[in-house]
C-alpha cells in the first residue's frame, strides 16, 4: 500500500512556508490506518519491548494501537498540567512553537524497553524531549517508530543513535 496515497499535503500550514501532513484522511479510512499500524509492527516486532511511549496528541493514535497489536502497555506523554498525578516534566522547542511534555512519575520502572511511537519525526524536538523524559525514569529506550519521516530535517541526527523506523519518508 502506498500510504503517500492518504497523507493530505496542507501548504502553508500553520505558518507560511510549511507544508503540514495531515494524517487525518489516513485514519478516516480504516484499512489504510490498520495496513500502517501492521506495517510498522512488521518494523518494530523484533525488538524487545515492554512499554510503548507516545507523545501528545498524534502520538498516541499510532503509539497505542501499536502497543495493542504487539500485546505490551501504553505510556501518553502529555502537555504540561494534563496528567493527574505527580509528573516530570521538560520543555522543548517546535518546528514553529515552544511547549512542554510531561510523563507520570510511576509510568515507568527503571530498566525497562521503551519503544517511543509517533505519527511524524521532523527536527526530533519533541522526540529529543520524550528520550530526555524516559532516561529521567531510567527506561531504556529501544527504538523510535514513525509513521511519517520528513528526512530533509535532519531530525533523525537529533536522536543520539536511537534506531528509528519510518513507515514513509518524506
Amino acid at each position: 500500500m502506498n500510504f503517500k496515497d492518504y497523507i493530505r499535503v496542507i501548504p502553508d500550514f500553520p505558518q507560511p512556508g510549511i507544508r503540514f501532513k495531515d494524517i487525518t484522511t489516513l485514519l478516516k479510512d480504516g484499512q489504510a490506518y490498520r495496513a500502517a499500524i501492521d506495517g510498522l509492527k512488521e518494523l518494530v516486532k523484533e525488538k524487545q519491548i515492554d512499554l510503548i511511549a507516545g507523545p501528545e496528541a498524534r502520538g498516541f493514535v499510532i503509539g497505542a494501537p501499536l502497543a495493542l497489536a504487539l500485546g505490551v502497555g501504553f505510556i501518553p506523554i502529555r502537555k504540561s498540567g494534563k496528567l493527574p498525578g505527580e509528573t516530570v516534566e521538560a520543555a522543548y522547542d517546535l518546528e514553529y512553537g515552544k511547549d512542554r511534555l510531561a510523563i507520570h512519575s510511576d509510568s515507568i520502572q527503571p530498566g525497562q524497553k521503551i519503544l517511543i511511537a509517533d505519527d511524524l519525526l521532523a527536527t526530533g524536538g519533541t522526540i529529543s524531549t520524550t528520550i530526555g523524559l524516559i532516561n529521567q525514569l531510567g527506561g531504556e529506550i529501544v527504538g523510535a517508530a514513525f509513521l511519517i519521516e520528513l528526512s530533509y530535517l535532519n531530525g533523525r541526527d537529533k536522536l543520539n543513535g536511537i534506531d528509528v523506523a519510518s513507515l514513509v519518508t518524506y
